[in-house]
């Protein structure tokens, strides 16, 4: 928003003062953010008892003379930001801020945090404590308001609602047929194909789940309707998008049927074949560029878990090596981390009636086996794991990599085929240079998959030799202190004496790219200490300006 329309907001939330939805602070630049996220729980747990899309806390106003004073809380912008993420990782589900607005008000500057509603059907705690207001008084949510919320997901699940005007007549041919073969294989030990494909239409849409007795309901038109039905469904757009960006750009927007429709936005994707050479081998490995497993696994994940209320699409954005899926809504059950090993099973679903009716035409499973499925074929291709975007609350944007990050990574995967999911998914935070944590790279190191120094690890050689550029390794690889006492020593005797300033130009270029420039010239001063200490040289000038020689 730009500053005339938060200024007209901020005067519009003061007219009405504080309710459930609104909460004015004075707040100094120390008010406690665990206050912040009590508040948080709260006012998000309200916006959804009352319908509202968003709940605002404000800093910056007087809470008694209803007037702005001013706020200097967190005024740099970088760390106000951050409060998103200190907020996100102690909700419960994890959300944040829809948004955090300064406004430069005559008076003084207003902070306005946007608040989103609870998901339907759940509610937010704080630390393991729900909130709710009572009036302008921060409380606890009671159990009657905790089943009101929890309710809402049996009486709204948008996917299970009947469309009385829609017919058989809107379901596609092509659809239905594909329906029923899929069915049919799914139940291949109870029921005969052909059996199966001589049932009334009516009757395989009911054991499919797609419909309520007999009655259309928007599960049957996102999965089984025809593009020009999908007017039932409006406002929303019932609408899969490829989209292509790089040199070139394109578009498609694909409708109902989805079941069809996934398949042929997968078709739009450019997948070519590409060559990786194993270490000391000279016969290339040879991989697509994307499975179509993983592409329509992750394409009906989207579909199962988007949150339709929301009236948007599902969007896979094609860049030059990767794909990236965007759906509405939060991620629902858990995180995605606690998939991916595959032993985690959700318990509920935001779209009960459509995932029930993805499973019985084998789109998805419903044990949660999903991601784990998409990771472990990733590894089986030697490519970068997949990378999860929550920093949104109201949407999952999930990155499918089509190439080689780090050569080095994959070409360890195909020398050793036996390294547990765990080990691998810390290697590839090592080629994405993400931080790893302690116990894992201490483990890494031991194997010896890993060198350099926290926080700039890099896959060793020792398992993955060198990788495309052999010189690219060894100005990362750490030489030991004797090497550069060796060099120091040789220039001392050719020279006589050499400045703090000459050492270093002698020695900086030899050091790790790994390090930075501190931890550079923190070495160098630590290797004159070392052997000023030995006896092996000594400082004839002054600590301010030190001149070397060679001890006599």
């Amino acid at each position: 928003m730009d500053q005339a329309r938060l200024n007209q907001l901020l005067t519009e939330l003061i007219a009405t003062w504080e309710n459930e939805v609104v909460e004015f602070k004075q707040a100094s630049n120390d008010y406690p953010t665990d206050d912040i996220g009590k508040y948080f729980s709260a006012l998000a747990n309200e916006a959804n008892l009352r319908g509202a899309e968003s709940a605002w806390l404000v800093f910056g106003v007087h809470n008694k003379t209803r007037s702005v004073v001013g706020s200097d809380y967190r005024p740099q912008l970088e760390r106000l930001q951050s409060l998103k993420m200190q907020i996100a990782e102690n909700a419960e589900p994890r959300m944040t801020f829809r948004d955090i607005h300064e406004l430069h008000h005559a008076d003084g500057r207003v902070v306005l945090f946007e608040i989103p509603a609870a998901p339907r059907g759940i509610p937010i705690a704080w630390k393991g404590h729900y909130y709710a207001r009572a009036g302008e008084s921060l409380t606890s949510l009671g159990l009657d308001k905790q089943d009101e919320i929890r309710s809402q997901t049996l009486a709204q699940d948008w996917t299970a609602q009947v469309v009385p005007a829609a017919t058989l007549a809107d379901l596609d041919t092509d659809a239905i047929s594909r329906a029923r073969d899929s069915f049919a294989r799914k139940y291949a030990n109870r029921f005969k194909a052909d059996e199966v494909a001589n049932w009334p239409l009516s009757t395989f849409l009911d054991r499919a789940r797609l419909t309520q007795n007999g009655q259309i309901t928007r599960t049957t038109l996102l999965l089984l309707g025809k593009a020009e039905a999908a007017f039932h469904l409006s406002p929303n757009p019932a609408q899969l998008t490829w989209k292509l960006e790089g040199q070139e750009r394109a578009y498609e927007h694909f409708g109902p049927p989805f079941l069809l429709s996934t398949t042929r936005l997968y078709q739009r994707i450019r997948n070519i074949q590409l060559r990786i050479l194993p270490q000391d081998e000279l016969i290339p490995v040879e991989v697509s560029k994307y499975d179509q497993k993983i592409v329509l696994e992750a394409l009906h994940n989207c579909i199962a878990h988007q949150d339709y209320a929301r009236n948007g699409r599902v969007v896979v954005t094609e860049l030059p090596d990767k794909l990236i899926f965007e759906n509405e809504g939060g991620f629902f059950e858990g995180q995605p981390d606690e998939y991916v090993e595959g032993h985690k099973t959700p318990r509920r679903y935001r779209n009960p009636f459509l995932a029930q009716a993805m499973a019985e035409l084998n789109m998805i499973d419903t044990m949660g086996y999903g991601i784990h499925q998409i990771y472990q074929g990733q590894v089986r291709r030697y490519f970068p794991l997949p990378d999860y975007d929550l920093s949104e609350p109201s949407a999952v944007k999930m990155t499918v990599y089509g190439g080689v990050v780090d050569p080095a990574y994959s070409r360890l995967l195909i020398q050793k085929t036996d390294l547990p999911l765990a080990d691998i998914l810390a290697l590839d935070r090592v080629q994405k240079k993400l931080p790893v944590p302690d116990e894992a790279a201490a483990r890494l190191k031991r194997m010896k998959l890993i060198e350099g120094r926290k926080p700039n690890y890099h896959v060793s050689a020792t398992v993955a030799e060198v990788t495309a550029n052999k010189a690219d390794y060894i100005r990362t690889r750490a030489q030991d202190d004797e090497f550069y006492a060796k060099l120091l020593k040789d220039y001392l005797e050719k020279f006589g004496q050499a400045s703090r300033a000459e050492i270093n130009t002698l020695l900086l270029p030899k050091l790790s790219d790994a390090l930075t420039e501190e931890q550079k010239d923190n070495k160098i001063a630590n290797l004159l200490t070392n052997l000023r200490r030995k006896g092996r040289i000594c400082n004839t000038g002054s600590r301010g300006h030190p001149i070397w020689k060679i001890a006599e």
